[in-house]
């Protein structure tokens, strides 16, 4: 075995990543005409994870998705899911993912048990140890098990994608934009499964344009922008990268214009909104609370109520992934 064939054996082995990846890359086309989606990614993803893959449109998500699964060749680097190497153990690494897509690509002449059934035996699974019952059960299909998918809400059609992913037990499931146009009652049994599969060990990767299910369900977050990994951390840690907060008062006086004392001070930035609440916007490492407290007391202003708005990951999301070069170097 060659040097790098014992670098990828090594990678290969590490018992407590279920995706690992390494200098990714992938181009499409050739020539002038030649665009590189993918530019060097490196990336793990450990065994029980609920993980946050996220980015603007053309990032980059889908094509490593596709790479994952199997859709997609790269054109360089190395990547295994759950210790298989997708070129050297296809057939294990893909028995090893679950895939559901953004779209709704349903046969709509089967119905969701035999729809189960046929993925099933593509996947190779034995009729004694398949969950078809069960499985329908636990999306929520039980009672259109026999009706024809084409008969199915949107809602359901996303179920069944989810239910489809998981008759062969792979021990990760990829959710590409699962919730895109499901309402919310759904949405939220929906995410309780997702949670409970996590629970039992499952691992996630989930891309989403919902970043506030991002920042509920995922433990980490990684963000791609014109195919480059720009920032991997904890959600808590990609949050704290924002710097302002955002104190909002409601003061015994009516106001209409930001008071005199207030205007120009350095590192304030003070507004009045409709309602005539005094909002001022301040970098938490320049200023601390007490320090911009003193300051609307010296505006003889009286507080009757406030509260304080931290960033969230929306603003770390529009930072990083900004064209404002500036603005993304401030969430670096």
């Amino acid at each position: 075995m060659n040097l790098l064939g014992t670098l990828v054996y090594k990678r290969a082995m590490k018992p407590d990543l279920a995706i690992d990846i390494h200098n990714l890359t992938k181009t499409y086309g050739k020539g002038a005409r030649a665009k590189q989606a993918l530019k060097g990614i490196d990336l793990d993803v450990r065994r029980g994870a609920f993980f946050g893959l996220l980015g603007p449109n053309g990032a980059g998500k889908s094509t490593l998705i596709n790479i994952l699964a199997g859709l997609v060749i790269k054109s360089g680097g190395n990547a295994t899911i759950w210790g298989w190497d997708i070129d050297r153990n296809q057939r294990e690494a893909k028995r090893a993912i679950g895939v559901v897509p953004q779209e709704l690509n349903i046969d709509p002449f089967f119905t969701p048990r035999e729809a189960l059934e046929l993925q099933a035996g593509l996947y190779g699974v034995r009729g004694k140890d398949r969950r078809t019952d069960e499985i329908l059960d636990a999306v929520g299909l039980t009672e259109q098990a026999d009706a024809y998918a084409r008969s199915l809400s949107g809602g359901m059609r996303r179920r069944l994608l989810v239910a489809k992913a998981m008759v062969h037990s792979p021990p990760v499931i990829v959710l590409d934009e699962p919730t895109a146009g499901v309402d919310v009652e759904l949405r939220r049994s929906f995410w309780s499964y997702i949670r409970k599969l996590n629970d039992e060990g499952v691992t996630i990767l989930l891309t989403t344009h919902y970043l506030e299910e991002a920042e509920r369900f995922c433990d980490e977050i990684a963000i791609i922008n014109r195919g480059e990994l720009v920032a991997r951390d904890t959600t808590e840690g990609l949050k704290r990268r924002i710097d302002h907060k955002l104190l909002t008062l409601r003061t015994e006086e009516v106001l209409s214009e930001v008071p005199a004392a207030l205007v120009g001070l350095a590192g304030l930035d003070c507004r009045i909104t409709p309602n005539g609440r005094l909002q001022i916007r301040y970098r938490a490492s320049e200023a601390h609370l007490e320090d911009v407290l003193a300051r609307v007391r010296q505006a003889e202003l009286t507080i009757a109520d406030l509260s304080t708005t931290e960033g969230d990951l929306e603003d770390v999301f529009v930072a990083l992934t900004s064209a404002d070069e500036g603005t993304a170097e401030a969430a670096q």
